[in-house]
């Protein structure tokens, strides 16, 4: 692959997660960064502050072991030394087998870092268009919710094939607003400390909970935006609707939950996972919505345990914006049509947390090799971070929709092992072997 003569510098729009981790990881390479964000000048539909990072959905990076995909994902920013893990560890809260943060705490930590980085200069202003000059290379990590001209630009650098999708955030609440007399602490099938509370309902009562969901008022959306969901985060309300029972296989799946008194299973649960260090916010698993506000408070205070519920923050819901990437991106990030121009974040067409940041640092990485007059990297498709850029750049574009990383990204096994978590810790660890080779390069 061809290297690009006369970059001096990297010019990143967004300070998100993959906007953070690529000018973390382009600096630490060496390279001079000017990183633009536009808040707090300007918020966006969901954003509440004017910190780097900042988390608007759940407060969770998922699973942390090596038998779960985004696990080795993880491990694998580790030993790439990402800001974005080096803030997640910080930061961490209690949540069972998963890695959850204090979501402010978590902000806080990378925004100190990158902003006191020394070869990071941080302007804070809106962006109109991408900034393109001869002597820079520039990564688009704008995030899903880019509108307006920069939108408009974006879709001409990628050709007109921009794309789009909707995404739900939970609600939060208050610790001391739940009825603990009918909620228990326990963690599915006791994996590490019982870090959730469980919310259980009867039969009657969950059937009543879940006609008042599936006929609740839902919140406008501009008359010109259809409704296209990503599976991955479904609307708790669009889940109901296809079926009575279609959440007793989701978010309130009882499996794994018995009471640790009586050792009794309830018929549904709503869990509870902490949001912030002090323990005293708790947000609603799974249950991303985008139902009013006053439906939201009336329906959830029906589960027992919810009854006088304090919110602190209703579920919103936000237009999320991807490009075509088969069409138009390489496995490197760059953009097919001008190599000087990368992208990175949800914007790729990766989902979630973890993924964009890796996507991030994909860029980031890259952008600096650059600059060193080296070519760029394609990751190898064993691990994580090769297997999701692959998947991104060469899916079916005619039907492309956002990916978590999962095993099924992965080659399979060169041997056949028949105990499934054996075989997906296996590929964690070929994940990690074929990284640290990799990195010998």
């Amino acid at each position: 692959m061809e290297t690009i003569s006369k970059i001096v510098r990297v010019v990143i729009v967004g300070a998100g997660l993959a906007g953070s981790e690529a000018a973390w990881q382009a600096a630490r390479r060496g390279a001079r960064v000017t990183l633009y964000e536009m808040r707090p000048v300007e918020q966006t539909p969901a954003h509440k502050t004017g910190g780097f990072a900042e988390l608007v959905c759940s407060n969770s990076l998922r699973a942390a072991g090596l038998e779960n995909a985004v696990g080795v994902l993880k491990e694998e920013m580790r030993r790439l030394g990402s800001i974005i893990m080096e803030a997640a560890d910080a930061t961490a809260v209690p949540a069972g087998g998963a890695l959850a943060v204090d979501r402010e705490g978590f902000s806080r930590y990378v925004t100190e870092h990158v902003e006191h980085h020394p070869r990071i200069e941080v302007r804070r202003e809106r962006l109109d268009a991408v900034p393109v000059a001869d002597d820079a290379v520039t990564i688009v990590a704008s995030g899903p919710l880019t509108d307006g001209a920069l939108a408009e630009d974006v879709a001409r650098l990628a050709g007109g094939k921009g794309l789009y999708f909707y995404d739900a955030a939970a609600p939060i609440v208050t610790l001391e607003s739940v009825d603990m007399t009918r909620a228990y602490r326990a963690s599915r099938y006791g994996k590490g400390e019982a870090a959730y509370i469980n919310c259980p309902l009867t039969k009657e009562e969950y059937e009543a909970f879940w006609d008042a969901l599936v006929h609740a008022e839902k919140a406008q959306t501009h008359e010109f935006e259809k409704e296209i969901f990503f599976e991955g985060c479904m609307p708790a309300e669009v889940m109901a609707a296809r079926g009575k029972d279609t959440l007793l296989f989701g978010p309130m799946k009882p499996v794994g939950l018995e009471h640790p008194e009586t050792g009794e299973r309830p018929y549904a649960v709503l869990q509870l996972r902490q949001d912030n260090a002090a323990g005293t916010l708790y947000n609603l698993v799974g249950f991303q919505t985008h139902l009013a506000w006053p439906e939201q408070r009336r329906d959830f205070s029906m589960v027992p345990a919810l009854a006088r519920a304090e919110f602190t923050r209703y579920g919103v819901m936000h237009r999320n914006t991807f490009i075509n990437s088969p069409l138009v991106l390489r496995p490197t990030m760059q953009l097919a049509a001008d190599p000087r121009i990368f992208f990175a974040g949800q914007m790729t067409g990766v989902e979630g947390y973890v993924e964009s940041a890796a996507a991030g640092l994909m860029a980031g990485v890259n952008a600096a090799r650059l600059i060193d007059g080296q070519p760029p990297l394609v990751f190898l498709p064993e691990t994580a971070h090769g297997s999701l850029a692959r998947y991104i750049t060469s899916a079916d574009p005619a039907h492309f929709q956002p990916m978590n990383v999962n095993f099924g990204l992965m080659p399979p096994l060169s041997e056949r092992v028949r105990d499934k978590k054996l075989k997906k810790r296996k590929i964690g660890e070929r994940a990690l072997s074929a990284l640290e080779e990799f990195l010998k390069i």
